[in-house]
């Protein structure tokens, strides 16, 4: 297999019919969503065009092991293939290669198994080479043990001469033994790459490091924009982004933040993913602080939080320190503040914001620079109003929370580091320390 060969834009679906199916178990899908509306952004985003669906409850989490679907449920989705023209059907649980092969003797068109789709979907995505190494060894890892279905209908190869002698090898075997060596290239390559990225995080602790992290399509790249400026790709597409971006975030009293942009998290995420991806992953492992970026306005905003904290454990990184932000607030029907307000709740210190309004964005670069254990110190000033040198150092200096004015003199409460307070208390005679390291931070939900 070629990285490239893999690169497909179309991903082989492209503008092709495509029925969605699937059981709906018991809890499989969060209160208030459809099970198959996550599967549609998918086939979409896959180039696909949903025609029709077709789910079949199930009482009990263990689907017909031959056929996933029950065979009376099966021929009603062939007649639905017929009726709409479907070149392709599309199932939201992972099938076996034998519950492919059977399913597709019935439908008479092509199958695909939800982790088939993702793959093809980060597949098309990929773009450096490390994206596309880790999308190529999860293929392979997932194809290996689907090899047999393809040459069930060979016989022996002929005989060979030297090592391949005797009476012939089948070509599964031929096969799967050039996969284990495509899957051990990879790898080695793959180490090789994680050494380097591990070299070029830890050139990064004179500052601080925040990641983005949260379920697809939740926004994240647009919040990398809209704090630090950059232009990072921006899609209302799943999984837009699939490589780390790490830009440079400037905040008052010369800190610098480095905020790293990550691959988007989804329920069910192949675990032949995960581990590919682990490298990228792991960058979280290195970060100050997890910004987990959550949809507000998306019916499953909570289930969406839980299925990035189940990935979070899986890579070690659940004991990070982490603020939740429940962005896209500006599509916030009204009549769910209340509800939205009650899970906030449940996050301690998590703020809403909209990163395409900017709305919330000075109190998360407050939070930031609360958050940064490198020296900032939260303190009360008073100091004289008209005293206008005093000021200049702090805007430079200082980030400026709260500013009261009482007669002839300003009472500030600001974050700042220790050495930069000493500076100003030294140059200026008039500056007083009212309160030091306060704790009393206001967060406040818009709307």
């Amino acid at each position: 297999m070629n990285p490239e060969a893999t690169h497909r834009t179309d991903l082989a679906l492209g503008k092709q019919p495509a029925v969605l199916a699937g059981a709906i178990l018991p809890g499989a899908a969060p209160r208030g969503e459809n099970p198959l509306d996550e599967l549609e952004s998918l086939a979409t985003t896959a180039g696909a065009v949903p025609v029709g669906r077709l789910t079949q409850r199930l009482r009990k989490p263990k689907p017909y092991a031959g056929t996933y679907l029950g065979r009376g449920k099966l021929h009603e989705l062939r007649d639905l293939v017929i009726d709409r023209g479907a070149r392709v059907v599309i199932f939201n649980q992972d099938l076996s290669p034998a519950q492919v092969k059977n399913i597709e003797e019935i439908v008479k068109v092509q199958v695909l198994d939800r982790t088939e789709l993702i793959l093809a979907i980060f597949a098309a995505r990929a773009r450096t080479r490390q994206a596309h190494i880790q999308v190529e060894l999860a293929q392979l890892k997932y194809a290996l043990p689907r090899l047999r279905r393809k040459w069930t209908h060979l016989e022996r190869q002929v005989g060979g001469i030297g090592v391949r002698g005797g009476p012939g090898e089948r070509q599964l075997e031929t096969d799967r033994r050039v996969m284990h060596k495509q899957i051990a290239d990879l790898q080695r390559e793959l180490r090789v790459i994680a050494r380097r990225t591990e070299r070029r995080v830890r050139a990064r602790d004179d500052c601080f490091n925040v990641s983005l992290i949260g379920y697809t399509n939740t926004g994240k790249s647009t919040l990398l924009n809209a704090l630090t400026g950059a232009r990072a790709f921006v899609e209302d597409r799943l999984f837009a982004t699939l490589d780390t971006k790490t830009r440079r975030l400037e905040l008052p009293g010369g800190h610098r933040v480095l905020v790293s942009d990550t691959v988007g998290f989804i329920r069910q995420l192949p675990h032949h993913l995960i581990a590919s991806f682990h490298a990228t992953l792991e960058e979280t492992l290195a970060a100050d602080l997890l910004l987990h970026v959550a949809d507000a306005s998306h019916p499953g905003c909570e289930a969406q939080i839980e299925a990035v904290n189940d990935v979070l454990k899986s890579i070690g990184a659940e004991r990070q320190p982490v603020i939740v932000i429940f962005n896209k607030v500006d599509r916030l029907d009204p009549n769910r503040w209340a509800e939205i307000r009650v899970i906030m709740e449940r996050y301690a210190g998590s703020l809403a914001i909209s990163a395409k309004t900017g709305e919330g964005l000075d109190q998360l670069k407050h939070e930031l620079l609360a958050a940064d254990s490198k020296g900032t110190r939260e303190v009360a000033l008073s100091l004289p109003a008209a005293d206008g040198a005093a000021f200049s150092f702090l805007s430079r200096h200082a980030f400026v929370i709260e500013r009261r004015f009482n007669n002839d003199r300003a009472e500030l409460r600001l974050l700042i580091t220790p050495s930069n307070l000493e500076i100003l208390t030294g140059r200026h005679r008039g500056v007083r320390v009212t309160d030091s390291d306060s704790q009393a931070r206001d967060r406040t939900v818009p709307g």
